[in-house]
């Protein structure tokens, strides 16, 4: 719809708070006083639905409060294409992000509202020796540019979260807790997001994601992260650590349906075939009670005597004929000697779809996925402690399908991206992901920063490379980089030793420096596209053309729902402002310089489109 009021162009994203007050003005309008809330309304509206007590169950740490609030902080930072480090930029509709998790969940808010499927993360476990992102809601592109190493010549790496830090729980559960709760806003009403996570923060972790989430809608699975056969023999004093934990928590709980799925084949240490079956790999499946269970009186009660000659008798779970048809059929494995307790081959050709349960378990271990990794970089050790990419393919064969988005704020090395490709290409399904990792500096000594990498982030983006290249997938991913606005209205910093007034006017001679210089130019020109796709909530794989219009050079963006058009010249001509009145541009936004206007054109132009200036 036409709209004669010319609008800036948004600066910043999502303003959260402000969204939250307009849905509850929507419900409930009597709450209002003077545009503020009135409490007492409020609490009458609500009558009996308000708890009077003083001591109520809560969950708090030092700091909450200031978490809490950082979620409201609009970003007003920006991504950058990066199409060099890309590959099939134009057509991939996967998107890697190089930056701050906290400042890239916000700028996903406007487009990606209610959008992701599935969500997995693998954050800090807060072990005393792991990293912590340390947030400054004051200015956070500055902190993340400084600890990320692009503003500090000594190349400051991220804060050690050690367990003599007497804020050592504190700080974990304030970093933890806006990016969940962002997280929560980007998911589908029929969507879930998995949390690994171990003993160290298990427990705080559940309460706040029951929290963000509602107790009904988070549950807890166990990962068995090693086989069978490792560390046996290894000397504990305590016990022998052998799992990890997957919190799940979902959108809506009544919304999600797990699917079915099958046995992977590759499960070695599970089916085997040692007596070389010709109908393949089988597990062994028990078949009797132990004798000591075992129920004389009934009519499954008899002996079986094996090839060796041995004898066992004890109740069975068929009566003897089916159990002798089972050993015409050479469905009964007697062990390999002969004289084992006999059990049920059960073939994984015949299995059935199997339902998930709790416990992940054959699904790869911590040392099998670092080998898997080093695999693709000609056995190297690239990434310390690496998910198994079957543990996330699993969690995607049951909650998603054709087309859904899937992401990632804690990529890592890119785990979950492998694990999304070689699931497409297993079930020629179209799945597509939103990865995002801080590029956290390299320690020289490491084997990604000798093969030329400088940060986890590109170890992240060349494992996407090579299974791609080595999986023969037809598929890429777009390489976007956070970074400060192009505008220099959000690139000002206020001085806390001057007053207002001084701001005020230092602000101003800024802007007026800032204006006297060229703002734009033939190279940051898709930059300022892109800030605009992320600003006004377009998808991020937005189709991006630029053509002639008139005299004027334009930008054409469509996602298939808005349309933008953008002008960055410093004078819209009449030619132009002509073309854009006519019905190809009706309902469309047009964006330009505001002195490239005059009023008129402004005005005639407001008839036909959305107009917003910078």
């Amino acid at each position: 719809m036409a709209n004669n009021k010319v609008k800036k162009v948004n600066l910043t994203s999502s303003n959260l708070s402000e969204e939250k007050l307009q849905e509850l003005r929507q419900i409930l309008p009597e709450a209002f006083s003077e545009d503020k809330i009135d409490w007492d309304a409020l609490k009458t509206v609500l009558g009996d639905h308000i708890d009077p007590r003083i001591e109520k169950f809560g969950f708090t740490w030092a700091g909450k409060s200031n978490a809490i609030q950082s979620v409201l902080v609009p970003s007003v930072s920006t991504l950058r294409p990066d199409k060099k480090s890309s590959v099939d930029f134009d057509k991939s509709e996967n998107i890697f992000i190089e930056g701050d998790n906290l400042e890239v969940l916000k700028l996903l808010q406007k487009a990606y509202f209610e959008k992701i499927k599935f969500i997995y993360i693998d954050p800090p476990y807060n072990t005393g020796s792991d990293f912590v992102y340390k947030d400054n809601f004051v200015a956070p592109v500055k902190n993340y540019l400084e600890q990320t190493g692009q503003l500090d010549t000594e190349g400051n790496k991220l804060q050690t979260n050690r367990d003599t830090n007497g804020r050592y729980h504190s700080d974990w559960l304030s970093m933890m807790y806006p990016r969940l709760k962002l997280a929560w806003n980007l998911l589908r009403r029929d969507g879930v997001i998995f949390v690994s996570i171990d003993d160290h923060e298990v427990h705080h972790l559940k309460i706040m994601m029951d929290e963000i989430f509602g107790e009904e809608n988070v549950e807890t699975m166990i990962w068995h992260k090693v086989d069978d056969d490792s560390g046996r023999m290894k000397v504990t004093h305590r016990f022998r650590l052998e799992h990890e934990y997957v919190l799940v928590a979902y959108k809506q709980k009544s919304e999600v349906f797990f699917k079915k799925y099958k046995e992977d084949r590759n499960y070695k240490n599970t089916y085997t075939n040692p007596d070389n079956d010709p109908r393949g790999p089988y597990k062994q499946g028990i078949i009797s009670n132990t004798e000591e269970k075992s129920n004389k009186k009934s009519d499954r009660y008899y002996p079986v005597t094996t090839p060796s000659g041995k004898q066992y008798t004890r109740q069975w779970r068929v009566v003897k004929e089916e159990f002798d048809q089972l050993v015409a059929d050479n469905r009964i494995y007697f062990g390999k000697n002969g004289d084992s307790v006999p059990s049920l081959k059960v073939f994984i050709n015949e299995q059935k779809d199997a339902t998930p349960i709790s416990i992940l378990q054959g699904l790869g271990t911590a040392k099998s996925a670092g080998f898997n990794l080093a695999d693709l970089f000609e056995d190297k050790r690239m990434f310390d402690y690496p998910k198994p990419v079957d543990l996330i393919k699993r969690l995607m064969q049951i909650s998603t399908e054709q087309n859904d988005l899937i992401c990632d704020f804690f990529a890592g090395s890119g785990t979950t991206a492998q694990a999304m490709l070689e699931l497409n290409k297993e079930s020629s399904e179209n799945r597509k992901f939103i990865l995002v990792q801080l590029p956290e500096l390299l320690d020289s000594d490491t084997e990604a920063y000798k093969a030329g990498m400088r940060t986890i982030a590109q170890v992240a983006e060349e494992r996407i490379r090579r299974v791609i290249k080595t999986n023969h997938i037809s598929d890429g991913f777009k390489l976007l980089k956070l970074g400060e606005s192009n505008y220099p209205e959000n690139n000002f910093e206020f001085d806390p030793d001057k007053s207002e007034e001084e701001n005020q006017k230092a602000f101003e001679s800024y802007l007026a420096k800032a204006k006297q210089s060229s703002l734009f130019n033939d190279e940051n020109g898709i930059d300022i596209v892109y800030e605009n796709i992320v600003k006004e909530g377009l998808s991020f794989n937005s189709n991006v053309t630029e053509q002639k219009l008139g005299k004027n050079n334009v930008f054409t963006v469509s996602d298939g729902i808005r349309t933008l058009t953008i002008c960055l010249d410093r004078k819209v001509e009449d030619q132009t402002v002509k073309e854009l009145t006519g019905r190809d541009y009706k309902g469309h936004t047009f964006i330009c310089l505001d002195n490239a206007l005059d009023d008129t054109s402004k005005a005639n132009l407001g008839l036909n489109l959305e107009l917003k200036t910078i």
